[in-house]
């Protein structure tokens, strides 16, 4: 998909106040027309601002989705260690509400690339975050490089509203087989798309004949229509 300049909207700096003490900053991208909001954590090791971030941002707007890209709090603050979960959940929590005031007529998503996304679904686990219709991964981080294992996904049982688990075939950090098992047991609420050569940061090999942008856009394509289904 091509896309066009006047699709695009600025992404607008905002502030998101975690609790009393801790402050993270996001970027709020809404194109004219938006029927949705996608709430988008980053991965571990790059921030909201990383090409690949900014790119699904684009994409997305480019579909009429708009989305609200944020910091945690290590990441914020330069440091290379994730927080603990509880203040991870606490971000995630504090940008889907940050959302909510907004855009507050716009259907409501979350999730997030890699640990992100893990994130996300933890806080969802722990309590339904207020709004949102459904949990997007950008990559499943489903067990360490090379080391299958489904463990990192035991808390998706406690998720009750759709899911959309985007990979790879190249995942080093989830084994196919162990997604299709743990989406099957997860049943209705969960949709798995597989994009051909991609590895977990949905980079594709030269002689794979793909670019990564043209990995990049059937992810949007797909990410798109999903959260179409939940309008």
């Amino acid at each position: 998909m091509n896309i066009r300049a006047d699709t695009l909207s600025t992404p607008e700096p905002v502030t998101i106040q975690v609790n009393e003490i801790i402050r993270v900053s996001g970027l709020m991208q809404r194109p004219r027309g938006a029927r949705a909001c996608l709430v988008l954590a980053h991965g571990a090791g790059a921030d909201m601002t990383h090409p690949f971030m900014a790119g699904i941002a684009n994409d997305l707007a480019a579909r009429s989705i708009a989305t609200l890209r944020y910091q945690f709090s290590y990441m914020e603050r330069g440091g290379k260690r994730p927080d603990a979960p509880p203040l991870c959940h606490a971000t995630v929590r504090a940008a889907a509400l940050t959302a909510r005031k907004l855009a507050p007529r716009l259907a409501l998503v979350a999730g997030g690339k890699s640990f992100g996304g893990r994130m996300t679904s933890q806080a969802q686990a722990d309590s339904p975050l207020p709004g949102v219709r459904g949990v997007a991964f950008l990559g499943f981080p489903l067990h360490a490089p090379n080391k299958p294992s489904s463990t990192r996904a035991e808390h998706l049982l406690q998720v009750r509203i759709p899911m959309l688990f985007l990979q790879g075939t190249r995942d080093a950090l989830a084994d196919l087989t162990l997604m299709r098992r743990l989406v099957k047991q997860l049943g209705k609420i969960a949709t798995l798309k597989i994009l051909s050569g991609a590895d977990h940061s949905f980079h594709v090999l030269v002689r794979s004949g793909r670019t990564d942008n043209e990995v990049r856009s059937e992810l949007a394509d797909s990410l798109a229509t999903w959260i179409a289904s939940l309008t």
